[in-house]
Order: structure tokens, then sequence, then C-alpha cells
């Protein structure tokens, strides 16, 4: 049996914690910077978690992670 490939794009997106969720990074703290308060970019900062519907297809392509 070959070894499974894991999708790329999802892998530089998520990371998978000691018991098994999956953890992602928040949205919005690329650009357009100035106008987003101080206290709204600390909060950018912190990762959150993936959902438990979005957490098997996640799962699927990444196999090995």
């Amino acid at each position: 049996m070959p070894k499974l490939k894991s999708h790329k794009g999802v892998a530089k997106r998520f990371k998978r914690t000691g018991t098994g969720k999956i953890k992602h990074k928040q949205t919005g703290k690329s650009h357009l910077l100035t106008h987003k308060t101080r206290s709204r970019k600390r909060h950018l900062k912190t990762s959150g978690l993936v959902s438990k519907a979005d957490q098997q297809s996640i799962k699927r392509l990444l196999p090995y992670a």
C-alpha cells in the first residue's frame, strides 16, 4: 500500500494538539492593522480550536499529523 500524501495547504494552516484536537490561527492579522484596536489585535494572536463538525475532514487531509 503506498503512502498517503498530506494536503500541503491544510498542513500549513492547522496543527494537531497532544490530545488529537486541531488548532488554527485566527484570521485578520496580516494587513489593514492600523484601524484595528490594540485589544482586537491582541486577541487575534491567540489560536483557536477547529469545530467538531470540521475536524473529521481536516484529519482526512492530514493522515500522519
